[in-house]
């Protein structure tokens, strides 16, 4: 007679864990204490944090950055920044040299990155030859670019040699023009980099788009306007950012090439800033200015990302 024995029992493991409270585990064993960051945090706040709080906290006070004394003035700085027409104009100035870098610069930027999307053989010599530029320091571009436009400078040799000896300017020297000279040695430094940007969003538009759409009939405007620009959202996004807040900030070039003159003609924020704090002596009243900078910066960037970034999705 056989003997049939009842099925092993499953032994059931009292340490078994569930999969996804093991999945939890696993992931709080391998992820890195929060203390790693601490000494970052410690040296980002003492670096930047509290240097900008007291900053804000000077912009109240008449502080000449010598003396250990100083009153509070509230607001009075702010009320003296609206009375002094060197303020307005530099605000000016900061609004109108950032509003034609951004149009300027991305618009030589995107007729370059056309120009270089092609498939002439010589295409990438031109790559390296038009970002080149932007590789080098800004300050050292701004020296050359004082020597080439100086009354007895390059730039008018050229003209005199071509026999346009009428068009000769004081480039740097002249109020109606200096400002623009400012302008245009910025966009010949970083056109070739916003290029590089929209260079990168054209390659990665499908060419078969392209194709169709000349198949139906789209003439090369039409193709650019209706199938490639809304696929280049995202650079438009990028450079048109880079190029506000870059334009808003700008100081090294102008203070290197004219000083914030003649006169005032070419002072911005960020020079008139520079003036008043170090050659002055009124801190205070060059911290207010900052702190407005400051505001100028924020909302501008934020406000065109929210109106990009409405775009992209638009044409997503």
């Amino acid at each position: 007679m056989t003997m049939t024995s009842d099925p092993p029992l499953r032994s059931r493991d009292s340490t078994a864990v569930p999969p996804r409270a093991a999945s939890r585990r696993g992931r709080r064993q391998t992820a890195p204490p929060w203390w790693f960051v601490l000494p970052a945090l410690v040296l980002f706040a003492f670096v930047v944090l509290v240097p900008s709080v007291r900053g804000v906290y000077y912009a109240f006070t008449d502080w000449d950055g010598l003396s250990p004394g100083f009153a509070i003035v509230g607001l009075g700085n702010f009320a003296e920044i609206a009375r002094d027409p060197d303020a307005v104009q530099a605000i000016g100035h900061t609004l109108l040299i950032a509003v034609a870098i951004t149009v300027i610069q991305n618009g030589f930027g995107l007729l370059l990155a056309l120009g270089v999307n092609t498939i002439i053989k010589s295409r990438n010599v031109l790559r390296v030859f038009l970002f080149a530029p932007a590789v080098v320091t800004p300050i050292v571009t701004a020296y050359l670019w004082r020597n080439l436009l100086g009354p007895e400078g390059a730039v008018n040799s050229l003209l005199a040699a071509v026999g346009l000896s009428s068009w000769q300017q004081d480039w740097l020297g002249d109020p109606r023009l200096a400002l623009w000279s400012i302008v245009a040695v910025i966009v010949w430094q970083f056109g070739g980099y916003s290029m590089v940007i929209f260079l990168a969003g054209l390659q990665s538009v499908p060419k078969e788009i392209n194709e169709a759409a000349a198949m139906d009939g789209a003439g090369p405007v039409r193709r650019f306007w209706s199938v490639t620009r809304p696929l280049l959202a995202p650079a438009f996004t990028i450079n048109l950012m880079l190029s506000i807040i870059g334009g808003i900030k700008l100081f090294d070039q102008v203070y290197a090439l004219t000083g914030g003159g003649p006169g005032h003609a070419t002072d911005t924020m960020s020079t008139l800033i520079y003036k008043d704090a170090f050659t002055l002596g009124e801190f205070g009243y060059s911290i207010a200015l900052a702190v407005i900078l400051t505001i100028v910066v924020a909302v501008a960037s934020t406000g065109q990302y929210l109106l990009l970034s409405r775009g992209e999705r638009a044409a997503s």
